[in-house]
């Protein structure tokens, strides 16, 4: 919880850690959606977690300045999110935010790319596994498994949904994404959280999301037809690694790293989350792949 509070800070003022560049935009069917590129290599594209924004969660862990050492690295604002657009109503999320990466990839002139999503990126991540296999030389979802009905319950995005609609923020996710075992937050950390978070989100737009989270689900079949080389790195003691477990008893294709003691706030600011990234775009650099099939 305390991590929590330190991200929703940084959030509220606005900073980015290690992470500036150039902000740019493209329009996606009236969305205008934020991005920036860093780097040179073969492209790598990053998609942010709920709430949060490619700064939060990728640039202020080092994970841009870290991948833009070797690749083109271009990370987005995932609609209603950051600076991008924050349209109302579900009908404007779900699938239409994994179009918004393939319509990056087709605005820059990019036929196929590594892919990395956190969270809710993570989830996107494996729809575009399923749906657009020939867009994707490897993908590494992270705190995020298969995204069924199951994944974050349905109960619960509906309160979290119906809570944010009503002004009273993300507490049913902030009490779900607590590891088992732990304290709850208490109504004075939330009422920071909650503070600082809607500070720099639209909550009618996060609602949206939510409620568009049940049109990226996938099957069982889907995943075991996956041929992209698939990374999921997950954190021990994330409530969410049973989506994780649950795609891995299905999926080929599927490497998993646990990360001991991390939790769902925790995981991707662990040097070795980056440092797994790395050696698996490595192992799986497009000449690599044709040096094996020679």
């Amino acid at each position: 919880m305390k991590r929590m509070l330190a991200l929703a800070v940084v959030l509220l003022l606005g900073l980015t850690f290690g992470a500036a560049s150039e902000d740019l935009y493209f329009d996606s069917e009236g969305v205008r959606i934020r991005y920036i590129v860093k780097g040179e290599g073969e492209p790598l594209v990053l998609i942010h977690g709920f709430s949060a924004n490619l700064d939060l969660n990728f640039g202020m862990p080092g994970i841009i300045d870290a991948l833009a050492a070797d690749y083109r690295v271009i990370a987005l604002d995932c609609r209603g999110h950051g600076k991008s657009g924050k349209p109302h109503g579900a009908e404007n999320y779900g699938t239409k935010m994994v179009d918004d990466v393939i319509g990056l990839m087709d605005h820059l002139g990019i036929d196929k790319a590594y892919v990395s999503g956190y969270s809710m990126g993570g989830f996107l991540t494996m729809n575009l596994l399923a749906n657009h296999p020939d867009r994707v030389i490897a993908a590494i979802p992270g705190g995020a498994g298969w995204p069924s009905d199951d994944a974050v319950g349905a109960d619960m995005r509906e309160e979290l949904a119906t809570s944010l609609e009503s002004g009273n923020g993300i507490g049913p996710l902030l009490d779900a994404l607590t590891p088992a075992g732990q304290p709850k937050p208490t109504p004075e950390q939330l009422a920071q959280v909650n503070t600082m978070l809607m500070a720099t989100n639209d909550p009618l737009a996060l609602a949206g999301v939510i409620r568009g989270m049940d049109n990226i689900t996938v099957s069982a079949e889907q995943l075991k037809a996956n041929a992209v080389p698939t990374l999921i790195l997950i954190g021990e003691i994330d409530p969410l690694k049973e989506s994780v477990d649950a795609a891995q008893s299905v999926m080929s294709n599927l490497e998993v790293v646990v990360l001991p003691g991390r939790d769902h706030m925790s995981a991707f600011a662990d040097p070795a989350y980056t440092e797994n990234m790395k050696r698996f775009l490595v192992q799986h650099a497009p000449e690599a792949a044709t040096a094996t099939t020679d």
